[in-house]
């Protein structure tokens, strides 16, 4: 689904991503570990085209999405984003939120569109919130309605940054749960999380990142069994 070659981006003289060689496989729940700092999210909003490539290449579904012909918009609609904060319309309910992007953008009939994002909103648990505003949902609601209205465009693969780390520990659990659903129902994950639980039990492969280098990679239960890199090592005697 995503080949990342010799990808490097760098913010004035600071080389944030030095290097990066990726594929994720179609299904696969690629999971980002590392630091803050690390290059993480910078590497999502590439994939995403959120932030231009310095140098080096990211295929999608085997086009060069950095070309410079290529649509940004158009490949955005089929990436779907989580980000730390939620941005929802405050002036929209959740049901609102959810389908408002199908309408504008994919040109969806309304009716239709309410239909899927009732139907999206119950398979996140807020069956008795579509008519709510977020002023009256918890930070958890509000990030199962953002990853509802993602779900929305249909995508073929899903994003993940962070999506936890805003949230009270007691919060975290309902939106690692609507995750874990989406990985068990095959969708094509790439997930940065502080999470290690998560990354254990629903990571199919991992990396870790440290300052914009993949400094290992592998099947998930490997890498927490059995860090080969002296730097892995370190840091999940750090964490866990």
């Amino acid at each position: 689904m995503i080949e990342i070659v010799n990808l490097h981006k760098k913010f004035g003289t600071l080389e944030v991503l030095c290097g990066i060689d990726l594929k994720v496989n179609k299904g696969e729940v690629m999971v980002i570990i590392g630091p803050s700092g690390s290059g993480k999210s910078t590497l999502l909003r590439c994939v995403n085209l959120l932030e231009k490539p310095t140098s080096g290449q990211i295929f999608f579904a085997g086009e060069d999405i950095t070309a410079r012909k290529v649509n940004k918009n158009l490949v955005r609609q089929r990436l779907g984003m989580v980000f730390q904060s939620f941005n929802l319309f405050p002036h929209m309910t959740a049901l609102g939120n959810v389908v408002i992007a199908p309408v504008q953008v994919l040109k969806m009939k309304k009716d239709e569109a309410e239909k899927k994002g009732i139907e999206l909103l119950k398979k996140v648990g807020l069956t008795d919130k579509i008519n709510v505003y977020p002023s009256q949902l918890s930070g958890g609601q509000k990030q199962r309605v953002a990853i509802a209205r993602a779900l929305a465009m249909n995508p073929e693969v899903m994003l993940f940054d962070e999506v936890t780390s805003a949230l009270d520990p007691e919060l975290v659990k309902e939106v690692l749960d609507v995750m874990k659903d989406l990985a068990k129902s095959g969708m094509t994950m790439l997930v940065v999380t502080h999470e290690m639980g998560f990354a254990r039990e629903v990571g199919s492969h991992l990396i870790f990142m440290d300052e914009g280098l993949i400094l290992e990679e592998g099947r998930a239960v490997d890498i927490f069994d059995n860090p080969r890199h002296v730097r892995t090592k370190a840091f999940l005697n750090a964490v866990l």
